[in-house]
């Protein structure tokens, strides 16, 4: 296996892990910029107020993007890992 390849390889899961977390991130942190807002525009200072509702969010999304989560795994095994077994 040259460099070349095992960079190849490096890049492309990288990259799927990005995209596996991008659903997930990105929801936190849409969440937390709301959150923080209402807090700051309310006064309210309870720190479980941040957390309880980004849990919340982080299993709902985690379940509702396990499909495109699979997807990009299988994507990656097909593309990466699956061609460097057959030769």
């Amino acid at each position: 296996m040259t460099e070349l390849a095992i960079f190849e390889v490096l890049r492309g899961a990288l990259w799927a892990a990005a995209m596996m977390a991008l659903p997930i991130l990105a929801v936190t942190l849409v969440l937390g910029f709301v959150i923080g807002l209402l807090q700051a525009l309310t006064s309210i200072q309870e720190m479980t107020l941040t957390f309880v509702p980004k849990i919340l969010a982080v299993v709902v999304v985690f379940f509702l993007s396990l499909g495109y989560m699979t997807r990009i795994c299988l994507d990656f095994f097909n593309n990466t890992v699956l061609p460097m077994i057959s030769n």
